[in-house]
Order: C-alpha cells, then structure tokens, then sequence
C-alpha cells in the first residue's frame, strides 16, 4: 500500500499472470481456489444454454424462411420478438414459475452431486439465458435465409431441378453461417454475464454468485478477478470466431493468400 497506484496495478497485472490473484477478504482463501470451485458450473451452464440456442434458432430461422408471410412464420416471430425484448431474469422467473411450482418437472434450486447430474439441474437455466439468443440468432438465420433464396445461384439451382431440400441444407444454409457465428461469440460472451442473474436465481453457485457475493462484501481481490476473467473470455471468443471464418470462407483464405 505504500506504492502509488500506477505501481500497485502493474504489481497486480504481474501476479494475475503468474496466477496468483490475491486472497478473498471475505472467504480468506485464494481467489485461485475460489474460482476453481465455481467455474465448472457457470461453463456448463453457459456451454448448455449456447447448445440449447443453436439447436432452437437454426430450425426455427430455417422455418420461418421456407414459410414466410405464412402463419407459422408470424407465431414464431412474435414469439422471438418477445424472447429478445424480455430480460434474461424475467424468463427465469417465468420459467421457474412455470416449470417448477406449477408443473414440478425441474428442481428449484441447487446443482447435481456430478457432472451428468447437473444437465438436469441446469436444463431450466441454461433454457432461460438461452431464450434471448434463440430469438436473435433465429431473425439472423430467417432474415439471411430469404436473401439466399432470392440470390441468383439458387435460382439458378432451382432451375435445373436441384431439390429445394439440397439448395436450403447444402448451399443457403452454408451462406448464412458467417453472420451467425458472429453473433453466436457476441452472445456467448454476454451469457456469461447473463449467467450472473440466472446463477443467483437458481442459486447455482457459480461465478455469478460469487460475483454478486464479493460485490456486497467489498471483496476487492474477488471482483477484480472474475472482471478480469470475463473480459479476457470475451476476448478469446472473438479471435476464436476470427480463426474460424478463415476456415469456413473460401474467400478469406483466398484474399490471404493473394496477399502472400
């Protein structure tokens, strides 16, 4: 404390990279051993909740442009404008109502003694941080889709008889993953920060938790180190959406090559 404070930060930076993130004021433990603690169940539960939003917002979006201006198509968008429009704690809240009290098909609280258990535990808080991804993903895809339809390639397939099934999974679909992907590391990193809501509903006991704990204590060292480690995954998620498109894009690899 005798060190001025540009001094302390660069002290602070040089440990958090050795690993050593000071001591809980609070737990009097190693945020090291905290975090370690928690971490697991905040990635499951964010790794579920993006595997809950593709899976609903690929087939939807595809739905809705193959059925377009159809009935179908508005129910479905309504239903995604409400998603993206409600906040992430009021889905929970309606989800638990729902699913938990009224049906009793989920447990209210807690996570599972093992790693299998907590699908089960998780299932109903991944699906409530995941509502808002499915309804913006599922616009991204629909909107993106009815484009592809109206682009000459297709057109061009649909007159020599290629099944309409082959154009929309082989050739559409295909044109619509660079928008999507970027959205998709986008939203995966602002679950992390929806996690934080959806943990201390269902009290799950992850970062968010822990986030929320040392907020109300003071507990410096603890926030610093969970800020710390949100803003570097939301970091790491964008170069790995970069790797990716150089990848999935024959014309990303192309221009670098040409620049070579």
């Amino acid at each position: 404390m005798d060190k001025s404070l540009p001094h302390q930060y660069v002290i602070w930076i040089g440990n958090a990279v050795k690993g050593n993130l000071g001591d809980s004021f609070r737990h009097r433990q190693p945020v090291t051993t905290l975090l370690a603690a928690r971490l697991p169940t905040t990635i499951q539960l964010v790794l579920m909740a993006a595997v809950f939003a593709v899976l609903l917002a690929v087939p939807a979006g595809i739905l809705c442009a193959v059925k377009r201006d159809t009935i179908l198509d508005r129910i479905i968008s309504i239903f995604m404008i409400f998603c993206v429009s409600s906040p992430v704690f009021l889905n929970a809240i309606l989800l638990m109502l729902i699913f938990v009290f009224k049906l009793r098909w989920f447990p209210a609280f807690g996570t599972g003694g093992n790693f299998f258990e907590n699908f089960y535990y998780l299932a109903l808080p991944a699906f409530a941080l995941s509502l808002n991804m499915v309804a913006l993903m599922g616009r991204i895809v629909r909107d993106r889709m009815i484009g592809e339809f109206k682009s000459n390639y297709a057109l061009a397939l649909t007159a020599k008889g290629t099944p309409f099934r082959k154009i929309v999974m082989t050739h559409c679909l295909k044109n619509t993953l660079i928008p999507l992907i970027t959205v998709a590391g986008v939203q995966i990193g602002a679950m992390v920060i929806g996690a934080v809501l959806v943990e201390n509903i269902f009290a799950l006991g992850g970062i968010g938790a822990l986030l929320i704990e040392g907020i109300q204590a003071s507990d410096y060292p603890v926030v610093q180190s969970i800020m710390l480690f949100l803003v570097s995954l939301f970091l790491i998620l964008n170069l790995i959406v970069d790797l990716i498109y150089f990848f999935i894009d024959p014309r990303i690899r192309k221009a670098e090559h040409d620049k070579a």
